[in-house]
């Protein structure tokens, strides 16, 4: 009797690609979103723009995981980690990932029309960027700064969404999450260090070296500081700087859990940073509450 063996559906592949079946980039994308929104509107925003901006995350992440790797695509088949990735293995081809960036970029931009002109303008400045991120890390040590800005864009987005312009109150924020994400995507730059230095692609991890987890921690200051002035710009609570505090106690554990820079180690401090993101918005969704 002779044995077949199955393939993975199409759909299967473009998952992949599109890493739905990994959502932590996902949501790791939607708190500063989130925390955007109830910020700007004190509390809970207008549903339609709730539900738009969830949507519009779940789309453009999957956008920029497949620009990311049609950018990649020959760097991932000598990273350990990424061999897997569809591109790397072959079973599509780079014009069907630009394709699916394309279509779905589109889709992002059909959700974003549905608020206001400064939002689809933002919207487009913010896309650019995401396009751009991938292909950084082969000319700058500071990938990380520019997935930071991409991070960071969903602030004013969601300030013009509700309110129709974005205050300088913003500016912080902005910065809290430039330094936030820089701190994970190091993180998670360091699991790869070894396979980068090989085939020579840039990275914070490889820029701060032997001094990466002083650095880290020098920026983890710098965003609870930003988060802090946060608090006192929008005039928040005691609740709010309880979340903070708390964010303080969860930045410690990154750096103890990372601190033989073992690969797992490391992986699984990058992971534990999307409670960042939920600790804080809790803050400040509980703060107004």
């Amino acid at each position: 009797m002779s044995m077949t063996t199955c393939t993975p559906s199409r759909l299967h592949h473009y998952i992949h690609l599109t890493r739905l079946h990994k959502p932590v980039g996902t949501i790791l994308l939607l708190w500063p979103a989130l925390w955007g929104l109830w910020l700007a509107a004190e509390g809970p925003p207008p549903p339609s723009l709730l539900l738009i901006f969830i949507a519009g995350g779940f789309v453009m992440r999957a956008a920029g995981c497949a620009i990311n790797d049609y950018a990649d695509r020959h760097i991932d088949g000598h990273v350990s980690r990424t061999t897997y990735r569809p591109l790397a293995s072959g079973v599509i081809q780079p014009w069907e990932a630009l394709a699916v960036f394309v279509i779905l970029s589109l889709v992002g931009f059909g959700l974003v029309l549905l608020t206001n002109a400064l939002t689809v303008l933002l919207a487009v400045a913010g896309a650019g960027i995401i396009a751009l991120y991938p292909f950084m890390k082969r000319h700058t040590h500071l990938p990380q700064l520019v997935l930071g800005i991409a991070w960071g864009w969903s602030i004013p987005m969601a300030f013009a969404a509700v309110t129709g312009s974005v205050p300088w109150q913003a500016g912080p924020l902005v910065l809290a999450v430039v330094c936030w994400t820089i701190v994970f995507d190091t993180f998670y730059a360091m699991v790869d260090r070894a396979d980068d230095l090989k085939i020579g692609v840039k990275s914070t991890a490889i820029l701060f070296g032997r001094h990466d987890l002083a650095i880290i921690g020098l920026l983890q200051l710098l965003c609870v500081a930003l988060m802090t002035i946060t608090g006192l710009l929008f005039a928040l609570g005691p609740i709010y700087y309880a979340g903070v505090a708390l964010i303080v106690l969860l930045f410690a554990c990154q750096l103890w859990f990372s601190r033989h820079r073992d690969r797992d180690a490391c992986f699984r401090a990058f992971m534990h940073s999307r409670w960042v993101g939920a600790v804080l918005f809790a803050a400040i969704a509980l703060d107004y509450f």
